[in-house]
C-alpha cells in the first residue's frame, strides 16, 4: 500500500487532491475499484473521469478539469502507469532464488539477483547477467549469453539449432550450428518463443528489445535496440532488423533482408524485400464481408488479362495518335 504522495515521488508526478489517499492497487478506468489508481491516455475515455469510483487517476494537465477525484498529473500517464505496476506486482522480489528442480550446468555463470524457475534447463557455458528472471520450463542451450535484467517467460527456447541443411542427391545433411545467441540488457522474451543459435556467427538480440509469445527468430538474425515484436511473428535466417522498429502480430520477414531503423510493419504483413526508408509498411488483404471478398477475388484473377488488354488498347491508341 502506498499513499498518493509516495507514488508521486516515485514517478515524478504532481498531486492534485489529497496526497494522503491510500492506494492499494491498480485498476482500469472502465472498471474502477475503490482504493485503486487508474490512468487516462486517450480522450475518448475522458467520459469515465467524472463519476469514477477509483481512488485516483493518472492524467495529463489538459485532463485535470474533467477529473472528479485525486490525481497524479504528468506528461505521459501510460509510462507512469507502467512504473506503478511494478510496485504492485504480486510476485514480489523473487531474485536470488533458484528452484530445486532447475537443471544448471556447473560450467554456466549466473549473475547476482537472478531468479530461475522450476524445471528450467541452463546448458554448459551459459552466462546470465545480474537481475535476470527466468520463468519455469525455459531452456537455454550451451554457450548462450543473456544480459542484465532480462525476463524470459515459460516455454521459451534460447539457442536451439537453426534450420540449416545441405542437400546431397535428395538426402538432407545437417549443418551443425556453431554460433550462439547473444541477448542484450533489459530484454523481455515471451512464452514459447524460439530463438535459434547462429550457424557460424551469433544470433543477436539488442538491448531493450521486447518479444511477444510464440515468435520464431531464426539463425543469424540481428535485432536492433528498442525494437518491439508482437506475437506469432516469424523472422527467417540472417534478416537484420534495425533499432526502434515494430513488427505487428503474425508478420513474416524473409531471410537475408535488411530493415532500417524506425520501421513499423503492420500485422500479418509479409516482407519480401529489404526496407531502406523508415515509415509504416503494410501488406495483405484486410478483412471484409465475404460477398465483397468473393467478388474482389474474381477480379483479382482477371487482373493479368485486363493488364494485357489495356496494354493492347494503349498501343492501338498510340498508333492512331501517331497517324494524326
Amino acid at each position: 500500500m502506498y499513499t498518493l504522495g509516495e507514488l508521486a515521488e516515485r514517478i515524478g508526478a504532481r498531486v492534485t487532491g489529497d496526497p494522503s489517499t491510500q492506494i492499494i492497487g491498480v485498476c482500469s478506468l472502465e472498471l474502477p475499484k475503490p482504493g485503486c489508481i487508474s490512468f487516462l491516455t486517450q480522450p475518448r475515455y475522458r467520459k469515465h473521469l467524472e463519476n469514477t469510483s477509483a481512488a485516483a487517476v493518472i492524467i495529463r494537465q489538459t485532463d485535470q478539469e474533467y477529473c472528479s477525484v485525486s490525481a497524479l498529473v504528468c506528461d505521459n500517464p501510460y509510462v507512469a502507469y507502467a512504473r506503478i505496476t511494478a510496485l504492485f506486482d504480486k510476485q514480489g522480489n523473487s531474485n536470488n532464488t533458484v528452484d530445486e528442480t532447475a537443471v544448471i550446468d556447473p560450467s554456466s555463470t549466473i549473475g547476482e539477483g537472478v531468479s530461475i524457475g522450476a524445471h528450467s534447463v541452463i546448458g554448459a557455458g551459459v552466462k546470465i547477467g545480474d537481475g535476470t528472471r527466468i520463468y519455469p520450463n525455459v531452456t537455454i542451450y550451451h554457450d548462450c549469453l543473456i544480459g542484465r535484467n532480462v525476463t524470459i517467460h515459460s516455454g521459451a527456447v534460447i539457442g536451439s539449432d537453426g534450420f540449416g541443411f545441405a542437400n546431397e542427391a535428395g538426402r538432407w545433411i545437417k549443418i551443425y550450428q556453431l554460433g550462439r545467441v547473444v541477448v542484450g540488457d533489459d530484454v523481455e522474451i515471451g512464452a514459447n518463443t524460439s530463438i535459434d543459435r547462429g550457424a557460424i556467427e551469433d544470433t543477436v538480440i539488442g538491448n531493450n528489445v521486447i518479444i511477444d509469445n510464440q515468435v520464431q527468430i531464426a539463425h543469424n538474425v540481428r535485432i536492433g535496440d528498442h525494437t518491439a515484436i508482437a506475437g506469432c511473428v516469424g523472422i527467417a535466417g540472417s534478416a537484420v532488423i534495425g533499432k526502434h522498429c515494430a513488427l505487428g502480430g503474425g508478420a513474416g520477414i524473409l531471410g537475408h533482408l535488411e530493415i532500417v531503423d524506425g520501421v513499423t510493419v503492420t500485422a500479418m504483413s509479409l516482407v519480401t524485400n529489404s526496407i531502406k526508408e523508415p515509415g509504416v509498411y503494410s501488406a495483405g488483404t484486410p478483412l471484409e464481408p465475404k460477398s465483397h471478398w468473393q467478388k474482389n477475388y474474381v477480379r483479382f484473377k482477371q487482373l493479368d488479362d485486363m493488364a494485357r488488354r489495356l496494354k493492347m488498347l494503349e498501343n492501338e491508341l498510340k498508333q492512331l495518335t501517331d497517324k494524326g
